[in-house]
């Protein structure tokens, strides 16, 4: 038995209404859905430093992003709480859309105001996927008189898996239409590009909206008041709740680290590993071995998590596995002849993808555990920090050296998994003394 299952005698932070659903398949359309906007959207991010260089639009763009998401996130809470998580997912996608169509004319005066929006979009499209799919979770596991825990990795594990491959996919389209160009393509190739990714877009709102409804009442939601101000305050105060929570103050740095991690391979590995050795096309080879290689280890995690106890363990393998590339890293300039020049970036893209896969699925699953209440803040504060520390990647990135960043990388690396043991011992504690 896990250390986490006293909880689930406490009552789900959210109630289903009586119709009832097939939640495998709203795992299913919700995952798809993600493909198919994710593999537009993760693409267009991984070009835009190469197809919008004129005074750095396409990167500044990107940090203008997450410092919008960061901050939007402070709110996404009670947004998703008025809007339900349904209605999230589906306004969320509308801010991606609009960001690829920028690309379609980019300039200061399209793509920064798309940026900002997107900031807005992807909170809530975000939070609501984390309750959405974590109330899935929990109505599945107890229709069926299933582990709350081992079904909650589950549905992640098909979720983060199915996204993963974005980073094949949208690589490979890529790949395709740009592979005449040189610095990001011909015009012509960049219209049909975005063009394809948006008709992609367009087809995954459409499948969103066949979604379950998935919001019944909730007791902690503020009573309708006449004072809208008091009613903004009471949901702001619900949406911070989580950070006066000692297990949420220890997950914290591996949150964030999350977001690190993925900016690193974004910002920095292409940069100074893959691009010297492979050329620039050489970038989305090793961007869809990363995205397979997550997607892989984003199922089999799942498969194999049941609780806390799990996840810790499988956390710590994917952290040794990241710890080996930095290392590795600090060693490159020791790998510069032969054919091991050409196949390390190809390697270090595929075990940092793995890593990556393990992070995204059950960071996600130990929310979904832990914490039974204020589902919402609890995916909110997820997506503050991840975006936060993105943020800090592209703003920090052209003005320190490369070692300093894995310096950067490797010590919150180390933080992060102390802080998670720590939590994982806490929790086993309070579980002990429990019986």
């Amino acid at each position: 038995m896990d250390s986490v299952d006293f909880q689930e005698a406490e009552v789900p932070a959210v109630v289903v209404g009586d119709p009832p659903k097939n939640h495998w398949r709203d795992v299913h359309i919700l995952s798809f859905a993600f493909l198919l906007i994710f593999l537009a959207y993760g693409a267009a991010q991984n070009l835009e430093s190469t197809v919008n260089t004129d005074q750095d639009l396409g990167t500044t763009s990107v940090g203008i992003l997450y410092l919008s998401f960061t901050l939007f996130s402070l709110v996404a809470s009670p947004m998703v709480r008025l809007l339900g998580s349904k209605r999230a997912l589906v306004l969320g996608t509308t801010g991606y859309w609009l960001f690829i169509a920028s690309n379609l004319k980019p300039s200061w005066y399209t793509m920064v105001p798309a940026s900002v929006f997107l900031g807005f979009a992807a909170s809530i499209i975000w939070v609501g996927q984390g309750t959405y799919l974590t109330s899935a979770a929990r109505s599945h596991a107890k229709d069926s008189h299933l582990h709350e825990g081992t079904v909650i990795g589950n549905f992640n594990g098909e979720f983060w898996g199915i996204l993963a491959t974005t980073q094949v996919i949208g690589n490979l389209i890529s790949l395709a239409l740009l592979r005449n160009g040189k610095e990001g393509g011909s015009l012509r190739g960049k219209t049909l590009l975005f063009s394809v990714f948006l008709g992609s877009m367009t087809l995954g709102t459409i499948l969103m909206c066949f979604l379950h409804k998935r919001d019944g009442k909730r007791e902690d939601r503020p009573a309708p008041s006449a004072n809208i101000l008091s009613s903004i305050i009471s949901l702001l105060k619900l949406a911070i709740a989580p950070l006066r929570d000692k297990r949420m103050q220890l997950i914290i740095p591996f949150l964030a680290y999350s977001g690190l991690q993925q900016a690193f391979v974004w910002a920095e590995f292409t940069k100074y590993i893959v691009s010297p050795a492979l050329g620039v096309s050489g970038v989305g080879a090793a961007m869809a071995l990363y995205g397979a290689s997550g997607a892989i280890c984003s199922l089999a995690a799942g498969r194999f998590t049941s609780g806390l106890s799990s996840i810790t363990l499988i956390i710590s393998g994917g952290a040794f596995l990241q710890i080996l590339v930095l290392i590795w890293l600090f060693l490159k300039d020791s790998l510069k002849t032969g054919v091991l020049h050409t196949v390390y970036p190809l390697l270090m893209a595929m075990i940092w993808g793995m890593g990556d896969g393990v992070f995204n699925t059950l960071l996600n699953a130990a929310l979904g555990i832990l914490f039974r209440h204020d589902t919402e803040a609890v995916f909110s504060q997820l997506k503050v920090w991840q975006s936060a520390s993105t943020a800090v990647v592209f703003f920090l990135s052209p003005h320190i050296t490369f070692q300093a960043m894995l310096i950067l990388m490797i010590s919150a690396l180390c933080v992060s998994v102390a802080g998670f043991l720590f939590l994982t011992l806490q929790v086993e504690k309070t579980f002990s003394s429990g019986n």
